[in-house]
Protein backbone atom coordinates (compact mmCIF):
# COMPACT_ATOMS: atom_id res chain seq x y z
CA UNK A 1 0.00 0.00 0.00
CA UNK A 2 0.99 3.66 -0.79
CA UNK A 3 3.20 5.69 1.85
CA UNK A 4 0.54 8.29 1.15
CA UNK A 5 -1.95 6.14 3.23
CA UNK A 6 0.09 6.69 6.22
CA UNK A 7 -0.79 10.31 6.28
CA UNK A 8 -4.32 10.26 5.85
CA UNK A 9 -4.83 7.31 8.83
CA UNK A 10 -2.52 9.92 10.87
CA UNK A 11 -5.23 12.62 10.46
CA UNK A 12 -7.95 10.44 11.01
CA UNK A 13 -6.55 9.28 14.12
CA UNK A 14 -6.82 13.01 15.34
CA UNK A 15 -10.34 13.52 13.88
CA UNK A 16 -11.66 9.88 15.42
CA UNK A 17 -10.02 10.75 18.47
CA UNK A 18 -12.12 14.41 19.12
CA UNK A 19 -15.27 12.40 17.78
CA UNK A 20 -14.76 9.62 20.31
CA UNK A 21 -13.13 11.01 23.37
CA UNK A 22 -16.24 12.57 24.86
CA UNK A 23 -17.85 9.38 25.52
CA UNK A 24 -14.79 8.91 28.42
CA UNK A 25 -15.18 12.73 29.35
CA UNK A 26 -18.83 13.26 29.65
CA UNK A 27 -19.45 12.95 32.99
CA UNK A 28 -15.94 15.53 34.23
CA UNK A 29 -17.51 17.90 31.36
CA UNK A 30 -21.16 17.77 32.59
CA UNK A 31 -19.74 18.91 36.30
CA UNK A 32 -17.20 20.99 35.17
CA UNK A 33 -19.98 23.08 33.27
CA UNK A 34 -23.08 22.23 35.77
CA UNK A 35 -24.74 20.53 33.68
CA UNK A 36 -26.81 17.58 33.15
CA UNK A 37 -25.82 14.48 31.57
CA UNK A 38 -27.99 14.16 28.67
CA UNK A 39 -27.55 17.91 28.21
CA UNK A 40 -23.31 17.19 27.97
CA UNK A 41 -24.32 14.75 25.20
CA UNK A 42 -25.47 18.05 23.26
CA UNK A 43 -21.20 18.14 22.92
CA UNK A 44 -21.62 14.86 20.32
CA UNK A 45 -25.02 16.20 18.37
CA UNK A 46 -23.12 19.33 17.89
CA UNK A 47 -20.20 17.73 16.74
CA UNK A 48 -22.52 15.36 14.88
CA UNK A 49 -24.48 18.25 13.15
CA UNK A 50 -21.25 19.89 12.57
CA UNK A 51 -20.13 17.13 10.10
CA UNK A 52 -23.63 17.18 8.74
CA UNK A 53 -23.43 20.96 7.70
CA UNK A 54 -19.81 21.09 7.45
CA UNK A 55 -19.30 18.04 4.92
CA UNK A 56 -21.18 18.95 1.80
CA UNK A 57 -20.25 23.19 2.43
CA UNK A 58 -16.60 22.87 2.32
CA UNK A 59 -16.32 20.10 -0.32
CA UNK A 60 -18.28 22.61 -2.62
CA UNK A 61 -15.87 25.58 -1.38
CA UNK A 62 -13.07 23.16 -1.92
CA UNK A 63 -13.64 22.08 -5.76
CA UNK A 64 -10.96 25.40 -6.46
CA UNK A 65 -8.43 23.54 -4.78
CA UNK A 66 -6.34 20.41 -5.05
CA UNK A 67 -6.94 18.02 -2.99
CA UNK A 68 -4.04 18.52 -1.01
CA UNK A 69 -4.40 21.71 -0.53
CA UNK A 70 -7.82 21.51 1.35
CA UNK A 71 -6.52 18.58 3.21
CA UNK A 72 -3.79 21.16 4.87
CA UNK A 73 -6.86 23.58 5.33
CA UNK A 74 -9.09 21.27 7.09
CA UNK A 75 -6.72 20.13 9.53
CA UNK A 76 -5.71 23.74 10.28
CA UNK A 77 -9.31 24.15 10.50
CA UNK A 78 -9.47 21.24 13.08
CA UNK A 79 -6.54 22.12 15.62
CA UNK A 80 -8.35 25.50 15.92
CA UNK A 81 -11.68 24.22 16.78
CA UNK A 82 -9.76 21.58 19.58
CA UNK A 83 -8.36 25.13 21.15
CA UNK A 84 -11.48 26.30 20.80
CA UNK A 85 -13.33 23.58 22.75
CA UNK A 86 -10.61 23.03 25.40
CA UNK A 87 -10.12 26.96 26.08
CA UNK A 88 -13.70 28.17 26.28
CA UNK A 89 -14.82 29.44 29.99
CA UNK A 90 -19.18 28.30 28.97
CA UNK A 91 -20.75 25.47 27.88
CA UNK A 92 -22.22 27.31 24.57
CA UNK A 93 -18.59 27.94 23.34
CA UNK A 94 -17.40 24.60 23.85
CA UNK A 95 -19.96 23.55 21.83
CA UNK A 96 -18.98 25.41 19.71
CA UNK A 97 -15.50 24.51 19.61
CA UNK A 98 -17.30 21.10 18.63
CA UNK A 99 -18.67 22.49 15.62
CA UNK A 100 -15.73 24.39 14.08
CA UNK A 101 -13.47 20.68 14.33
CA UNK A 102 -16.46 19.17 13.34
CA UNK A 103 -16.57 21.18 9.58
CA UNK A 104 -13.37 19.55 9.12
CA UNK A 105 -14.68 16.16 9.73
CA UNK A 106 -16.91 14.97 6.76
CA UNK A 107 -14.58 16.91 3.94
CA UNK A 108 -11.40 15.27 5.22
CA UNK A 109 -13.01 11.69 5.38
CA UNK A 110 -14.73 12.89 1.65
CA UNK A 111 -12.10 14.04 0.15
CA UNK A 112 -9.31 11.50 1.66
CA UNK A 113 -11.74 8.79 0.93
CA UNK A 114 -11.20 9.59 -2.92
CA UNK A 115 -7.87 10.10 -2.22
CA UNK A 116 -6.83 6.55 -1.02
CA UNK A 117 -9.33 5.51 -3.65
CA UNK A 118 -7.21 6.67 -6.38
CA UNK A 119 -3.65 5.13 -4.87
CA UNK A 120 -4.74 1.86 -5.66
CA UNK A 121 -6.03 -0.52 -8.07
CA UNK A 122 -10.13 -0.84 -8.56
CA UNK A 123 -10.23 -4.18 -7.18
CA UNK A 124 -7.94 -2.84 -3.87
CA UNK A 125 -10.23 0.26 -3.21
CA UNK A 126 -12.01 -1.18 0.17
CA UNK A 127 -8.32 -2.63 1.33
CA UNK A 128 -7.29 1.19 1.01
CA UNK A 129 -10.30 2.84 2.47
CA UNK A 130 -9.85 0.75 5.17
CA UNK A 131 -6.40 1.55 6.29
CA UNK A 132 -7.26 4.91 5.80
CA UNK A 133 -9.94 4.49 8.50
CA UNK A 134 -7.87 2.35 10.66
CA UNK A 135 -6.84 5.89 12.29
CA UNK A 136 -10.13 5.94 13.23
CA UNK A 137 -10.19 2.73 15.04
CA UNK A 138 -6.81 2.81 16.23
CA UNK A 139 -7.65 6.79 18.55
CA UNK A 140 -10.55 4.35 20.13
CA UNK A 141 -7.68 1.79 20.65
CA UNK A 142 -4.99 4.42 22.15
CA UNK A 143 -6.31 8.32 21.50
CA UNK A 144 -9.56 7.71 23.77
CA UNK A 145 -8.12 5.79 26.26
CA UNK A 146 -5.31 8.22 26.87
CA UNK A 147 -7.24 11.19 26.55
CA UNK A 148 -9.64 9.55 28.94
CA UNK A 149 -6.31 9.61 31.51
CA UNK A 150 -5.53 12.89 30.64
CA UNK A 151 -9.30 14.51 31.33
CA UNK A 152 -8.79 12.19 35.17
CA UNK A 153 -5.33 13.60 35.75
CA UNK A 154 -5.37 17.04 34.66
CA UNK A 155 -8.53 18.05 33.47
CA UNK A 156 -10.87 17.34 30.37
CA UNK A 157 -9.54 20.19 29.12
CA UNK A 158 -5.99 18.74 28.49
CA UNK A 159 -7.54 16.47 26.26
CA UNK A 160 -8.39 18.96 23.70
CA UNK A 161 -5.49 20.83 23.61
CA UNK A 162 -3.71 17.45 23.01
CA UNK A 163 -6.11 16.77 20.34
CA UNK A 164 -5.38 19.60 18.96
CA UNK A 165 -1.71 18.87 18.91
CA UNK A 166 -2.43 15.47 17.17
CA UNK A 167 -3.88 18.07 14.29
CA UNK A 168 -0.40 19.56 14.08
CA UNK A 169 1.02 16.12 13.44
CA UNK A 170 -1.32 14.99 10.98
CA UNK A 171 -0.72 18.75 8.99
CA UNK A 172 2.94 17.69 8.72
CA UNK A 173 2.24 14.39 7.44
CA UNK A 174 0.16 15.45 4.66
CA UNK A 175 2.71 18.43 3.83
CA UNK A 176 5.27 15.23 3.64
CA UNK A 177 3.54 12.24 2.74
CA UNK A 178 0.31 13.41 0.07
CA UNK A 179 1.53 13.46 -3.47
CA UNK A 180 1.31 17.13 -4.72
CA UNK A 181 -1.29 17.67 -7.50
CA UNK A 182 -1.94 19.65 -10.32
CA UNK A 183 -5.10 22.02 -9.80
CA UNK A 184 -8.90 21.28 -10.57
CA UNK A 185 -11.49 23.15 -13.10
CA UNK A 186 -14.21 24.24 -10.77
CA UNK A 187 -16.57 21.54 -10.77
CA UNK A 188 -19.71 22.70 -11.82
CA UNK A 189 -21.76 21.98 -8.57
CA UNK A 190 -25.05 21.21 -10.59
CA UNK A 191 -23.23 18.17 -12.18
CA UNK A 192 -22.05 17.01 -8.32
CA UNK A 193 -25.49 17.34 -7.16
CA UNK A 194 -26.71 15.35 -10.03
CA UNK A 195 -25.39 12.18 -8.00
CA UNK A 196 -28.12 12.53 -5.79
CA UNK A 197 -30.70 11.46 -8.28
CA UNK A 198 -29.76 7.91 -8.09
CA UNK A 199 -31.79 6.69 -5.91
CA UNK A 200 -28.87 3.66 -4.67
CA UNK A 201 -26.98 7.00 -3.83
CA UNK A 202 -29.94 8.31 -1.08
CA UNK A 203 -30.74 4.34 -0.32
CA UNK A 204 -26.91 3.79 0.79
CA UNK A 205 -26.62 7.21 2.40
CA UNK A 206 -29.90 6.58 4.48
CA UNK A 207 -28.21 2.70 5.61
CA UNK A 208 -25.07 4.99 6.70
CA UNK A 209 -27.70 7.22 9.14
CA UNK A 210 -29.72 4.03 10.21
CA UNK A 211 -26.77 1.77 10.31
CA UNK A 212 -23.84 2.81 11.90
CA UNK A 213 -25.61 5.72 13.69
CA UNK A 214 -26.96 3.17 15.85
CA UNK A 215 -23.57 2.59 17.42
CA UNK A 216 -23.88 6.27 19.10
CA UNK A 217 -26.83 5.45 20.72
CA UNK A 218 -25.39 3.24 23.11
CA UNK A 219 -21.23 4.79 23.30
CA UNK A 220 -22.88 8.04 24.17
CA UNK A 221 -23.37 7.48 27.20
CA UNK A 222 -20.77 4.38 27.58
CA UNK A 223 -19.16 5.92 30.69
CA UNK A 224 -22.16 6.74 32.39
CA UNK A 225 -24.02 2.76 31.64
CA UNK A 226 -20.70 1.24 32.79
CA UNK A 227 -20.02 2.93 36.18
CA UNK A 228 -23.64 3.68 36.95
CA UNK A 229 -25.24 0.39 35.83
CA UNK A 230 -22.50 -1.95 35.35
CA UNK A 231 -20.61 -0.71 38.36
CA UNK A 232 -17.47 -0.34 37.14
CA UNK A 233 -15.53 2.55 38.97
CA UNK A 234 -14.91 5.68 37.38
CA UNK A 235 -10.97 5.00 36.64
CA UNK A 236 -11.69 1.90 34.79
CA UNK A 237 -12.75 4.13 31.90
CA UNK A 238 -10.32 4.16 30.48
CA UNK A 239 -9.74 0.67 29.61
CA UNK A 240 -13.02 0.32 29.32
CA UNK A 241 -12.91 2.63 25.99
CA UNK A 242 -10.00 0.91 24.84
CA UNK A 243 -12.12 -2.59 25.01
CA UNK A 244 -14.48 -0.98 22.40
CA UNK A 245 -11.40 0.25 20.30
CA UNK A 246 -10.45 -2.87 20.02
CA UNK A 247 -13.45 -4.09 18.61
CA UNK A 248 -13.67 -1.67 16.02
CA UNK A 249 -9.91 -2.40 14.90
CA UNK A 250 -11.23 -6.12 14.34
CA UNK A 251 -14.56 -4.66 12.71
CA UNK A 252 -12.70 -2.80 10.35
CA UNK A 253 -9.58 -5.17 9.23
CA UNK A 254 -12.23 -8.40 8.41
CA UNK A 255 -14.60 -5.96 6.84
CA UNK A 256 -11.69 -4.29 4.57
CA UNK A 257 -10.83 -7.53 3.82
CA UNK A 258 -14.09 -9.29 2.59
CA UNK A 259 -15.91 -5.70 1.70
CA UNK A 260 -13.93 -6.32 -2.10
CA UNK A 261 -15.08 -9.99 -2.59
CA UNK A 262 -18.47 -9.79 -1.20
CA UNK A 263 -20.03 -6.03 -0.30
CA UNK A 264 -23.56 -6.97 0.74
CA UNK A 265 -23.22 -10.08 2.54
CA UNK A 266 -20.72 -8.55 4.36
CA UNK A 267 -22.99 -5.05 4.95
CA UNK A 268 -25.96 -7.85 6.20
CA UNK A 269 -23.93 -9.99 8.74
CA UNK A 270 -22.19 -6.63 10.02
CA UNK A 271 -26.21 -4.68 10.47
CA UNK A 272 -27.36 -7.97 11.77
CA UNK A 273 -24.64 -8.85 14.36
CA UNK A 274 -24.70 -4.94 15.39
CA UNK A 275 -28.23 -5.00 15.85
CA UNK A 276 -27.80 -8.31 18.09
CA UNK A 277 -25.20 -6.73 20.13
CA UNK A 278 -26.79 -3.99 21.19
CA UNK A 279 -30.01 -5.41 21.88
CA UNK A 280 -28.16 -7.63 24.43
CA UNK A 281 -26.31 -5.01 25.94
CA UNK A 282 -29.70 -3.99 27.74
CA UNK A 283 -29.18 -7.20 29.62
CA UNK A 284 -25.67 -7.27 29.52
CA UNK A 285 -24.82 -4.44 31.00
CA UNK A 286 -25.80 -5.66 34.54
CA UNK A 287 -22.69 -7.81 34.13
CA UNK A 288 -19.38 -7.20 34.13
CA UNK A 289 -17.74 -9.83 32.29
CA UNK A 290 -20.87 -9.56 30.05
CA UNK A 291 -20.83 -6.12 29.61
CA UNK A 292 -17.38 -6.12 28.53
CA UNK A 293 -17.88 -8.28 25.68
CA UNK A 294 -20.53 -6.88 24.43
CA UNK A 295 -19.22 -3.85 24.36
CA UNK A 296 -16.53 -5.21 21.96
CA UNK A 297 -19.10 -6.80 19.86
CA UNK A 298 -20.41 -3.48 19.41
CA UNK A 299 -17.24 -2.03 18.47
CA UNK A 300 -16.43 -5.11 15.95
CA UNK A 301 -19.83 -5.03 14.07
CA UNK A 302 -20.42 -1.12 14.20
CA UNK A 303 -17.09 -0.56 12.28
CA UNK A 304 -17.63 -3.36 10.18
CA UNK A 305 -20.64 -1.51 8.39
CA UNK A 306 -17.67 1.60 7.60
CA UNK A 307 -16.00 -0.25 4.67
CA UNK A 308 -19.48 -1.28 2.70
CA UNK A 309 -21.22 1.42 3.63
CA UNK A 310 -19.00 3.97 1.88
CA UNK A 311 -17.32 1.33 -1.06
CA UNK A 312 -21.53 1.13 -2.27
CA UNK A 313 -21.65 5.18 -1.99
CA UNK A 314 -18.96 5.08 -3.97
CA UNK A 315 -19.46 2.56 -6.60
CA UNK A 316 -22.42 4.48 -7.22
CA UNK A 317 -21.41 8.03 -7.62
CA UNK A 318 -19.11 6.96 -10.04
CA UNK A 319 -19.68 10.26 -11.92
CA UNK A 320 -19.62 12.92 -9.19
CA UNK A 321 -17.85 10.61 -6.26
CA UNK A 322 -16.75 14.11 -4.07
CA UNK A 323 -20.06 15.32 -2.87
CA UNK A 324 -21.19 12.11 -2.68
CA UNK A 325 -18.37 10.53 -0.51
CA UNK A 326 -18.58 13.69 1.55
CA UNK A 327 -22.29 13.70 1.93
CA UNK A 328 -22.00 9.77 3.02
CA UNK A 329 -19.54 11.12 5.87
CA UNK A 330 -22.23 13.70 6.85
CA UNK A 331 -24.96 10.89 7.10
CA UNK A 332 -22.93 8.52 9.34
CA UNK A 333 -22.75 11.54 11.88
CA UNK A 334 -26.54 12.74 11.36
CA UNK A 335 -27.17 8.93 12.10
CA UNK A 336 -24.92 9.47 15.63
CA UNK A 337 -26.50 13.09 16.35
CA UNK A 338 -30.08 11.17 15.73
CA UNK A 339 -28.97 8.29 17.93
CA UNK A 340 -27.67 10.80 20.84
CA UNK A 341 -30.50 12.78 20.66
CA UNK A 342 -33.09 9.83 21.01
CA UNK A 343 -30.66 8.08 23.43
CA UNK A 344 -30.79 11.33 25.70
CA UNK A 345 -34.46 11.63 25.27
CA UNK A 346 -35.08 7.88 26.38
CA UNK A 347 -33.03 9.21 29.20
CA UNK A 348 -35.15 12.35 30.52
CA UNK A 349 -37.82 10.29 29.97
CA UNK A 350 -36.90 7.93 32.79
CA UNK A 351 -36.16 4.85 30.92
CA UNK A 352 -32.80 4.87 32.07
CA UNK A 353 -29.18 4.33 30.70
CA UNK A 354 -29.55 0.85 28.82
CA UNK A 355 -33.15 1.81 26.82
CA UNK A 356 -30.62 3.54 24.93
CA UNK A 357 -29.01 0.63 23.56
CA UNK A 358 -32.72 -0.09 21.95
CA UNK A 359 -32.63 2.79 20.32
CA UNK A 360 -30.10 1.70 18.76
CA UNK A 361 -30.83 -1.69 18.15
CA UNK A 362 -34.20 -0.20 16.08
CA UNK A 363 -32.04 1.69 13.88
CA UNK A 364 -29.79 -0.91 12.94
CA UNK A 365 -32.71 -2.96 12.17
CA UNK A 366 -34.14 -0.42 10.25
CA UNK A 367 -30.90 -0.20 8.02
CA UNK A 368 -30.68 -4.09 7.73
CA UNK A 369 -34.14 -3.49 5.91
CA UNK A 370 -33.27 -0.91 3.65
CA UNK A 371 -30.16 -2.57 2.50
CA UNK A 372 -32.57 -5.83 1.51
CA UNK A 373 -35.00 -3.20 -0.35
CA UNK A 374 -31.93 -1.80 -1.89
CA UNK A 375 -30.22 -4.74 -3.18
CA UNK A 376 -33.88 -6.08 -4.57
CA UNK A 377 -33.99 -2.89 -7.11
CA UNK A 378 -30.77 -3.40 -7.90
CA UNK A 379 -31.55 -6.81 -8.54
CA UNK A 380 -34.74 -5.98 -10.55
CA UNK A 381 -33.42 -3.12 -12.27
CA UNK A 382 -30.14 -5.27 -13.55
CA UNK A 383 -32.68 -7.88 -14.98
CA UNK A 384 -34.26 -5.13 -16.82
CA UNK A 385 -30.51 -5.09 -19.11
CA UNK A 386 -30.02 -1.60 -17.47
CA UNK A 387 -28.07 0.33 -14.87
CA UNK A 388 -27.99 3.95 -14.54
CA UNK A 389 -24.78 5.60 -13.43
CA UNK A 390 -24.82 7.92 -10.86
CA UNK A 391 -26.81 11.00 -12.38
CA UNK A 392 -26.05 10.40 -15.85
CA UNK A 393 -27.88 8.50 -18.51
CA UNK A 394 -28.49 4.79 -18.24
CA UNK A 395 -26.42 2.39 -20.24
CA UNK A 396 -26.53 -1.23 -20.84
CA UNK A 397 -25.51 -4.02 -18.25
CA UNK A 398 -22.33 -5.35 -20.11
CA UNK A 399 -21.20 -1.53 -20.41
CA UNK A 400 -18.02 -0.31 -18.24
CA UNK A 401 -18.86 3.05 -16.19
CA UNK A 402 -15.39 4.11 -15.63
CA UNK A 403 -14.40 5.86 -11.86
CA UNK A 404 -14.06 9.86 -12.15
CA UNK A 405 -10.61 11.12 -10.97
CA UNK A 406 -9.00 14.37 -10.86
Amino acid sequence: MPLALLALAIGAFGIGTTEFAVMGLLPDMAADFGVSIPLAGYATTVYALGVVVGAPLMTVLGTRFTRKQMLLLLMGLFVVGNLLTGLAPTFGLMLAGRVVAAFTHGAFFGIGSLVAADLVAPEKRAAALSLMFSGLTVANVVGVPVGTLLSQQYGWRTTFYAIAVLGVLGLLGIVKLVPAQRARAAARIGSELAVFRNPQVGLAMLMTVLGFGGVFAAVTYLASTMTEVTGFAPSSVIWLTAVFGIGLVGGNLISGRFTDRAMMPMLYASLTGLAVALAAFTYTAHHKIAALVTVALIGFFGFATVPPLQKRVLDHAAAAPTLASAGNIAAFNLGNALAAWLGGLVISAGLGLTATNWVGALMTVAALGVAVLASYLERRQRGGGRVVAAGGPAVTADETVPAARS
